[in-house]
């Protein structure tokens, strides 16, 4: 198999950093490591799995997201959609929300 190039926007990588503080602040984890960790799993399965598994194609009230989507179910109350362009094995990821989100009802 080719190797699997993955980059992310300036702001993904932003919002998956702070997404740690914000867990741990309120009150998801009672450690921060453990925000860490979910954080990682996040990272970890777009790294192993974006080549792999079956992506959508992004409904049109959010296309300026990204033209694909993949999803991660974290646990029974979260999914995280995960937003990206490709061309051969070169992964950009442009967007990641869960399903909390506002948006998130048009997937």
């Amino acid at each position: 198999m080719e190797k699997v190039n993955i980059l992310y926007r300036p702001e993904v990588e932003s919002y998956l950093n702070e997404l740690i503080f914000v867990l741990f602040k309120e009150n998801y984890f009672s450690y921060l490591e453990n925000s860490i960790l979910y954080k990682d799993k996040i990272i970890d399965f777009i790294e192993n799995d974006i080549a792999t598994f079956p992506s959508k194609k992004t409904p049109s009230a959010l296309k300026n997201f990204g033209s694909k989507y993949i999803f991660y179910k974290s646990n029974q109350r979260t999914t995280w959609y995960v937003f990206f362009e490709s061309k051969k094995n070169n992964y950009l990821i442009t967007n990641i929300i869960n399903s909390h989100s506002e948006e998130s009802k048009w997937l």
